[in-house]
């Protein structure tokens, strides 16, 4: 049957309502979605094993005919329908449960591939667990090959989904178009991509499939980068270059040295703005690393050369700690410091607005209250986002569009693998702070079961007898239970555990309470009262994560730990340590499965926040490291960031040297996924 790629999915035969509903849920509304719904993973049913020499726990597949007739009987409300095979070798019975029908499937002088794991059965015999079966004369697509297997839900089947995406195929010969332009195809060594297409459901062999692999995977993160490039307008412009370089004052007047590699990035960031071409760079550094430092010597030259600059902060808190420091630093060297924030006073916010736009302000540091409409500047040079994953795409290009071409710093102090880096900053070059400044000191680190409780909270109260403070972290505001993995584990609510804890065994201390739901001026009230130690326990969400920064606080326990990525336990960690005092992270934890252990050891092991970052991203994959909705970005499909490095250094180097799309099924292809980013992102 032809079909075009833009056909509806019910175009297929055996796609009525029920079965579109149950593809819808996969995402696959048309032929063209189901062409391009690729495999999870895939199992070697080309070689076939001998029924007399099958073990236990192997993953076999067997080529046999029925021995004898099917047997069913009933038992306990179920129907059971058992079938002998032979082949020859050997005998085997595979038992059905309420299948019936199975009895009449196999037919008298045919063979039939049967795929399964091996196991011993209730008679003690051995048998395959949940099968797979296919004639040997049938279409060949689920045995005696490479099989693919995809991601399910209710109401499909391997085989069905197998047996459409065939018909999808065989209809639409012909109609898969190249949408890179040919050049760049063989440039980069792919292959083209119908045969793409056809090798990664159905490879005729291993080969084929890598050479699909390749290509398909190439084609997921070029895509993804041009898009970004598109959405962030990030073609290298040409700006004037900064004329003032002299750094010596403000070096001066800072209270402490720069360690070398805050003195290297300073370097390469006065190269880049001095160079003629717009500061276009990601600055990772670790918690406590020294980021600020380097911001504030990039303002002052900013300021010096005539310019404005404006720090972009997640949240009021980060924003009015930046803007205490700032302020502090610039006063005294004649350079005038803003905030805006949402809450400002009413009469405050039409003043600083009214300032920037007049230039009467050299340095604005905000929120998104920075990005609104009516907030101008006379001659905005400098645009600093602090950690920037939480910020959507378009919020990131609002800010910078407000200058025209502004110099671009992006600082994070959660270290990014190298292959997400190059994802989601692809078009930037990227400086990193790995060093901590001296007198930073190791922070160690604990993981223990809820059952340690009364001995961790005596530990709390001999850090605040000897005048520190401590934050105890709890994963979710709401009570409730979450399974992971098969097992129950209740979660910390943190409201209820910090009444607990302030009519019980912290009684007489002073306890507030933190988490998203209060708020600004409540927050801002609580943290205050922590920071002059007013506060002595703090029990947050992970509000916590960052903006705050208490040198006293020398404890931060961590509930129910297994909640937590690598990397936000890391940045939780980076809460304490801040000060002279020696400082503990406890996690606690009653999970045991192996992913848990992984994690927890790691954590106990080093406080490395770049290496731990690798192992997140191993870990859980790159959807879970931020959250896809806080980046805009789409889900990837067959592309692993740990293990496509190579594909990805190719993709990210194809799509910075390819200039302006002027290839108009490129160019579709990028709108599309540029629509889908943006609804992400909102």
């Amino acid at each position: 049957m032809i079909m075009l790629l833009t056909d509806s999915i019910e175009k297929l035969k055996n796609v009525g309502s029920a079965r579109r509903t149950a593809l819808a849920q996969i995402g696959v509304h048309t032929v063209a979605d189901l062409l391009e719904y690729s495999p999870r993973e895939y199992v070697d049913r080309s070689i076939i094993s001998q029924i007399a020499q099958l073990h236990e726990g192997q993953l076999a597949t067997i080529l046999a005919w029925r021995q004898g007739a099917a047997q069913s009987t009933q038992g306990r409300g179920k129907t059971i329908t058992r079938v002998n095979f032979s082949d020859g070798t050997g005998q085997i019975g595979i038992t059905w449960f309420n299948q019936p029908y199975m009895a009449a499937n196999f037919k008298d002088g045919l063979k039939y591939f049967i795929s399964g794991r091996v196991v011993r059965g209730l008679s003690g015999r051995l048998t395959l667990e949940t099968p797979e079966y296919e004639a040997q004369n049938a279409q060949g697509l689920s045995a005696g090959r490479i099989v693919p297997i995809y991601r399910l839900t209710s109401g499909l089947t391997q085989k069905m989904l197998r047996g459409l995406i065939k018909q999808a195929l065989d209809g639409t010969k012909g109609q898969i178009a190249d949408f890179l332009p040919e050049n760049l195809r063989i440039a980069n060594g792919l292959c083209r991509r119908d045969f793409a297409i056809e090798n990664i459901h159905f490879p005729a062999c291993g080969e084929s499939f890598y050479t699909a692999r390749k290509r398909l995977v190439f084609d997921e993160l070029f895509l993804l980068q041009a898009s970004l490039m598109a959405a962030k307008g990030q073609l290298r412009h040409e700006t004037k270059p900064f004329a003032n370089m002299d750094i010596a004052p403000i070096l001066a007047a800072l209270p402490y040295e720069l360690t070398a590699d805050q003195a290297k990035v300073v370097a390469e960031i006065m190269n880049d703005i001095s160079s003629g071409f717009a500061l276009n760079r990601l600055l990772q550094g670790d918690v406590g690393s020294g980021k600020t430092a380097v911001a504030m010597i990039i303002c002052y030259l900013t300021a010096k050369n005539g310019a404005q600059a404006a720090l972009m902060a997640p949240t009021e808190t980060l924003a009015v700690q930046h803007f205490a420091s700032f302020k502090e630093l610039f006063d005294g060297l004649g350079i005038r410091v803003g905030l805006l924030v949402g809450s400002l006073k009413a009469g405050e916010k039409p003043e600083i607005k009214a300032k920037l736009a007049d230039g009467e302000v050299d340095i604005v540091i905000g929120t998104h209250a920075l990005i609104q409409e009516n907030v101008e500047f006379k001659r905005l040079g400098l645009v600093i986002t602090d950690e920037q994953h939480r910020f959507g795409v378009r919020q990131r290009a609002k800010l910078g569009a407000k200058g025209g071409a502004p110099h671009i710093l992006v600082m994070t102090a959660t270290p990014i693998p190298r292959s997400l880096a190059m994802v989601l900053y692809g078009d930037m070059d990227i400086s990193a702070i790995r060093n901590l400044p001296p007198g930073r000191q190791k922070i160690d680190t604990y993981t223990v079961g809820k059952s340690y409780h009364p001995r961790i909270f005596a530990f709390i109260r001999k850090e605040i007898e000897a005048g520190r403070q401590a934050y105890i972290i709890c994963p979710l505001i709401e009570s409730g239970e979450s399974e992971v993995r098969g097992q129950r584990s209740e979660i910390s609510e943190v409201v209820k555990f910090a009444e607990q804890l302030k009519s019980g065994v912290f009684a007489d201390l002073s306890l507030g309470v933190l988490h998203g739901r209060l708020r600004s001026e409540e927050k801002n009230e609580i943290m205050g009262a922590f920071a002059r130690n007013e506060v002595q326990v703090l029990v947050a969400t992970t509000v916590i994560e960052v903006g705050i920064n208490v040198p006293n606080a020398t404890v931060i326990l961590i509930e129910n730990a297994e909640r937590f990525g690598l990397s936000q336990l890391h940045q939780l960690r980076g809460r304490v340590g801040r000060g002279a005092h020696k400082s503990y992270c406890i996690l606690i934890t009653d999970f045991k499965n192996e992913i848990t252990a992984k994690r927890m050891k790691a954590m106990t092991s080093t406080n490395d926040g770049f290496e731990l970052s690798e192992l997140d991203l191993e870990l859980r994959g790159p959807g879970e490291f931020f959250g896809t909705a806080q980046h805009g970005l789409p889900k990837l499909m067959l592309a692993n960031l740990y293990r496509d490095l190579d594909i990805l250094e190719l993709a990210r180097n194809a799509a910075l040297g390819m200039g302006r799309v002027q290839f108009p099924p490129l160019k579709a292809r990028i709108d599309q996924l540029l629509g889908k980013m943006q609804q992400i992102a909102l």
